[in-house]
């Protein structure tokens, strides 16, 4: 149903305010570190503060986040994933069997003013891949105490990586043959710790829970393509094995776990890796993948048009990214609800979702606008979403 002004307005009944996640106003994860716990890092790197003065400090930094998530207006609450400093190493490297090398490994982001790399440790797969403990359960542990104790209105939220981004970049030559001579092996392996993670949380009290995926939004880039090819992997199907492998990790979750994805581009200072809309990945992502709702970027003319949302079934969320996280400038509302009409002509109004495009700070340094810009681009979201659907 659009207004006049061929935006979008509330449809009321089916299309109302969603009361389990994806929410209509929702936002990916990440949010920028606040001074003090950067400050409190940089102090505990160079052992000035210990270990638990470090803990405090993030702490603090969470409270003020779940604070900041009901001050906007939103329905879900993250811990910005201040204990983190990238959003997927930070879990990879704690599965049993997975440990970084002095290899580096090196990403090449874009950005309007040029090009920047990004570096890190390598991964080597060099024993069998399984889980010990639960991996930021600690954490989640405390979100979902301090939701319960000063946001009871909020459902909190855990993401993590997904299995593939075990595989991505390294691909066949970060797994040690002498270990898994068949991948065959090592994928049942990966999916089955992810498995009992998912297990593990959802014993914690975890009901909302996203798989943080930039592999399969990379995969509809042919340069992505060719560097898959040129690693001996298959560009044109590694995209199913992928699905296959985020649906035999939460095959067994149990009904009370809602379970997202998110599916970006790369997200480094305000640039990205990868180009092109979802179109070569679409049919199989959104007919195969099983999760209950998909966070897609769609800030620029870099993510493509919705046109492949078509092959989204019913009973499937889209939450759609379209307040970018890396440039300050606010958005328009009624150019936001325009998009969303024009994203309703694809899957219907009830299905969709809004949420800026990727996370603030999906590694410690942030994204180039300040915490004033993040607050009122969370604010943005909320405050459209309740025109849109009530």
């Amino acid at each position: 149903m659009t207004s006049s002004t061929g935006s979008p307005t509330s449809t009321g009944g089916a299309a109302a305010w969603r009361d389990q996640p994806p929410f209509r106003a929702d936002h990916v994860g990440s949010l920028l570190r606040p001074k003090e716990l950067l400050r409190a890092r940089a102090e505990h790197a160079e052992g000035r503060l210990d270990d638990d003065a470090l803990r405090a400090a993030e702490d603090t930094a969470v409270d003020h986040a779940v604070a900041l998530q009901q001050e906007v207006g939103l329905q879900t609450a993250s811990d910005g994933e201040y204990r983190r400093t990238s959003w997927h190493m930070d879990f990879i490297y704690q599965l049993g069997g997975v440990a970084p090398t002095d290899e580096k490994l090196q990403v090449h982001f874009h950005n309007p003013q040029g090009d920047l790399d990004f570096e890190s440790a390598a991964l080597a797969v060099h024993e069998r891949v399984r889980l010990g403990h639960t991996i930021f359960g600690d954490a989640f542990t405390y979100l979902r105490d301090r939701v319960r104790d000063s946001a009871p209105g909020l459902t909190p939220k855990l993401t993590i990586p997904s299995p593939n981004m075990v595989h991505y970049r390294g691909g066949r030559a970060a797994i040690d043959q002498r270990v898994y001579p068949d991948l065959e092996e090592f994928w049942a392996d990966l999916t089955a710790a992810y498995a009992e993670q998912v297990r593990r949380v959802a014993d914690l009290g975890c009901t909302y829970l996203q798989l943080d995926d930039t592999s399969l939004a990379y995969l509809n880039d042919p340069a992505q393509r060719e560097l898959v090819a040129a690693q001996g992997g298959d560009p044109e199907h590694q995209h199913e094995q992928y699905i296959r492998n985020i649906n035999a990790a939460i095959a067994d979750r149990p009904a009370g776990l809602r379970v997202t994805t998110h599916l970006c581009r790369g997200n480094f200072r305000s640039s990205w890796a990868a180009e092109g809309g979802y179109d070569f990945v679409a049919e199989r992502l959104f007919s195969d993948l099983a999760v209950d709702g998909f966070f897609l970027e769609f800030d620029d003319e870099r993510s493509g048009t919705f046109e492949p949302l078509r092959f989204v079934p019913p009973g499937k969320q889209v939450v759609l990214g379209l307040v970018t996280t890396k440039r300050p400038q606010l958005e328009d509302k009624d150019t936001i609800k325009r998009r969303i009409d024009e994203a309703s002509r694809y899957v219907p109004l009830d299905q969709l979702c809004l949420s800026p495009q990727c996370g603030f700070s999906s590694t410690v340094e942030g994204n180039e606008l300040t915490e004033e810009d993040e607050v009122a681009k969370l604010r943005l979201v909320a405050e459209v979403a309740r025109e849109v659907w009530g």
